[in-house]
């Protein structure tokens, strides 16, 4: 799958990052952890990954609610284009891969919102083939959403990040982080959230984490 992945996508470095094969191999394992037992196409909207050596800036606009636009600066570690890119922080990558059980991975992040496009719009629910099958996802998705933004709201400790209380797309993208790296956590505090993301990527990663135990 790795050698697939690199075949099919281009990869460019910025701000004089030279991208070599431990670059290009680090993030296409990660991001094939997604495909994983699935009957898909490598990411088809995806053409080229952009890299740069750490935390990058861009400009921001927010609009209030009485139509004011406050323009700024903010630094991301990671970004998901609708038109095929995905860029990507090399140190937060390499932090994301050192620590798998923290919750945090920003290729698996930036990936899960390019499985989200695939659906032609990115609102939190991926290409799940029938309606019946989005109807089961958003009798679960959408009341663990919106418990997600009552937690965060009343200052309650979860499982979830709370940058996944900002959008439904936020929130499927911090679900595939969980579900990925505290797969335990999330299966004991959100059954029916994890049993959505164990059949639509076809794995357990609970169980995975089990056998490493006892290893």
């Amino acid at each position: 799958m790795i050698h697939v992945f690199l075949a099919e996508k281009s990869f460019e470095g910025a701000d004089g990052l030279a991208v070599g094969d431990d670059v290009r191999v680090m993030i296409a394992a990660q991001a094939c952890l997604l495909l994983l037992h699935r009957d898909t196409d490598f990411y088809p909207g995806l053409r080229s990954i952009v890299v740069y050596p750490r935390g990058f800036v861009v400009e921001t606009e927010e609009e209030l609610d009485d139509g004011t636009v406050i323009e700024g600066q903010e630094e991301r570690s990671g970004e998901s284009w609708y038109r095929g890119s995905v860029v990507l922080a090399w140190d937060d990558v390499l932090g994301g891969a050192a620590t798998m059980r923290d919750g945090y991975n920003v290729v698996i992040h930036e990936f899960a919102h390019q499985l989200d496009n695939e659906s032609g719009q990115i609102d939190g629910a991926p290409n799940l083939g029938g309606r019946a099958r989005y109807r089961e996802w958003a009798s679960v998705f959408t009341p663990e959403y919106e418990r997600l933004i009552d937690d965060v709201a009343h200052h309650r400790k979860t499982v979830l990040d709370k940058y996944g209380a900002t959008h439904p797309a936020e929130f499927f993208a911090v679900a595939t982080e969980t579900f990925f790296e505290k797969p335990r956590a999330l299966r004991r505090r959100h059954p029916e959230l994890y049993a959505q993301l164990m059949a639509y990527f076809q794995q357990d990663p609970a169980v995975r984490f089990e056998r490493a135990g006892r290893a």
